[in-house]
C-alpha cells in the first residue's frame, strides 16, 4: 500500500480528540494493530474501556484520529481478513474434524456419503 504524504505538523490531533476504530480480543492483537496504523502514518492510542467489558465485549479499544478513520478502519479490516484467512488454513483441529466427518467409526471412508 503507497505511503501517504507526512502530516502537516500544525494538524496534529490530542488523544481526546481520538474515536474507537476497532476493539481488540486481547492486548497483543491491540499491540498488533497499533503497530500497523504507525507503519502506514496513523497515529494510535489504545485505551481500555470497563463499559464495553460490563456488556460481554472486549474492553481494549483502539483510538485514531477521527480524520483518519475510514483509512484506519480499512487498514485494520484488510488485517482481520488476512488473519482469519491464515487462521482457517492453518487450523490443525479444523482439518482433523474435517477428516473425521468423512470416515466411518473404523477409520475407513464410507463412498456410499453423497458430498
Amino acid at each position: 500500500m503507497p505511503k501517504r504524504a507526512k502530516k502537516e505538523s500544525g494538524n496534529a490531533a490530542t488523544v481526546k480528540d481520538f474515536v474507537t476504530v476497532a476493539f481488540a480480543e486481547d492486548m497483543d492483537l491491540a499491540k498488533q494493530y497499533k503497530q500497523l496504523l504507525a507503519e502506514n502514518e496513523i497515529p494510535a492510542s489504545i485505551k481500555r474501556q470497563p463499559e464495553m467489558a460490563q456488556n460481554g465485549f472486549s474492553d481494549i479499544a483502539i483510538l485514531v484520529p477521527e480524520s483518519l478513520l475510514d483509512e484506519a478502519h480499512s487498514l485494520i479490516s484488510e488485517q482481520a481478513s488476512y488473519d482469519d484467512f491464515f487462521d482457517m488454513m492453518f487450523d490443525d483441529d479444523d482439518q482433523h474434524e474435517l477428516e473425521g466427518e468423512f470416515r466411518g467409526m473404523d477409520g475407513s471412508y464410507d463412498e456410499t456419503d453423497d458430498f
